[in-house]
């Protein structure tokens, strides 16, 4: 009799490991996006100061915007294409697409062929996370998206930190840093093939839409059709609004931190450490709102997570005598401050039905990047101006306010029919 039982907890075993393959691997390609993305701007200050194959400061300028308008591009197209042709193989694709580019990018002769391949990766740079974070939420039993993607999106801040260190040490050499991402991208391409089989909930969705109508029922619109359907048209317009908010806040703050805190009159490396303090507090903000967001609703926590952002943000521009006091209040901002928009990813990851939730989680981030290249530019305008402090800081207080407000008009829920 005990052989019998022995078998079916075997096999369950093997599914649980199963199913814990598309985690792993997705939290992994979203760490590559955060390697290959923030290499960029670990390298810069290396090809300024040695002229690497003619790149000046103008051309670094060019060279980082383009890159980000080729992320909000490959954000924006990859819903779509996610929504028809399934999450692995888009995943799959985009992490085969970019690694080539970035490849291609440490071999480039001049700035202009630097540009052109820095803003193709970046078209697929910006597609993985979208993918990535729908496939997830399906893969997710529980129906709850709140810690599922927090946890996968401490995959880019880990990716981003792992380039930072190995900044420290090869700067010097920035083709080997390119070189770093793109191999592990294409090191990573035959792991996805063999162990990320296609999301369920997609498959059950297709069959759904194929199948004939044996009822009144009607089916949800699929792409952007869905985004605008009933009671979604808030949804939508709530969600790109607090999307751009909170990433003009994450690379508001990512860009100037130091710059802002040095202007304070805080030593220069002290403004360095509280930018890196600022990261880990963001890892840990993932972590914690991922679980409340669960526990109590994401929407709730959304909203309480961009009203504390915007205390914090505040309070930085209090000049503080302490320097562990004041690193504590960079932490607690960065556990606030870079959680909020991953969270209103969760929101739209469960919120949206699967025809429509590529598209919804694509667009969010595409209208998000809006916000990351607005953001640097707005704050570098009042470094130039000499007034980034304090009222940098009330200005950030102002856009997380904006995010609350847009969550506010967002209903808590919606049925896949847009009541």
């Amino acid at each position: 009799m005990s052989t019998p039982a022995a078998a079916p907890s075997a096999a369950n075993t093997a599914r649980a490991s199963d199913t814990r393959w598309p985690a792993i691997l997705c939290w992994l390609a979203v760490a590559l996006e955060g390697f290959d993305l923030v290499v960029l701007g670990a390298v810069i200050p290396e090809l300024l100061a040695t002229n690497a194959i003619g790149f000046t400061p103008e051309a670094a300028t060019l060279v980082a915007t383009l890159s980000l308008v080729g992320v909000g591009l490959g954000a924006a197209a990859v819903g779509p294409i996610a929504d028809r042709f399934g999450r692995r193989y888009t995943i799959i694709f985009c992490v085969l697409f970019f690694s080539i580019f970035t490849i291609l990018v440490a071999f480039s002769p001049n700035v202009a062929l630097f540009t052109t391949f820095r803003f193709i990766a970046g078209l697929a740079l910006g597609a993985v996370m979208p993918g990535c974070l729908a496939y997830i939420s399906e893969h997710n039993k529980s129906g709850k998206t709140g810690k599922a993607t927090t946890l996968t999106m401490t995959g880019y801040h880990a990716g981003a930190v792992a380039i930072s260190l190995l900044a420290v040490f090869y700067s010097h050499n920035w083709h080997l840093l390119f070189i770093a991402g793109g191999v592990a991208g294409l090191v990573l391409v035959p792991l996805l093939w063999w162990k990320l089989p296609e999301s369920q909930e997609f498959v059950a969705a297709q069959v759904a839409k194929q199948a004939p109508a044996e009822s009144t029922a009607v089916a949800p619109k699929t792409g952007m059709a869905g985004l605008f359907v009933g009671r979604f048209k808030l949804v939508t317009i709530g969600v790109w609004a607090a999307s751009f908010m909170g990433l003009l806040l994450v690379y508001g703050l990512n860009t100037w931190l130091p710059k802002i805190m040095a202007d304070a009159g805080y030593e220069v490396s002290d403004s360095l450490v509280m930018l890196f303090v600022m990261n880990i507090g963001a890892v840990v903000g993932l972590v914690i709102a991922g679980w409340l967001a669960d526990k109590h609703g994401t929407k709730p926590i959304v909203l309480m997570w961009f009203l504390l952002a915007a205390v914090f943000l505040a309070a930085l521009s209090i000049p503080m005598t302490s320097q562990i006091l004041l690193n504590i209040a960079v932490f607690i901002t960065g556990v606030f401050v870079f959680s909020a928009q991953v969270l209103v990813y969760a929101f739209v990851s469960a919120i949206y039905p699967p025809t429509a939730r590529g598209t919804a989680i694509g667009m969010a981030s595409a209208v998000g990047r809006i916000g990351a290249i607005v953001g640097p530019f707005i704050t570098g305008t009042l470094v130039t101006a000499g007034i980034a402090y304090p009222w940098g800081f009330y200005l950030f207080a102002v856009v997380a306010v904006l995010g609350f407000a847009a969550m506010v008009i967002v209903p808590k829920a919606v049925d896949a029919a847009g009541r």
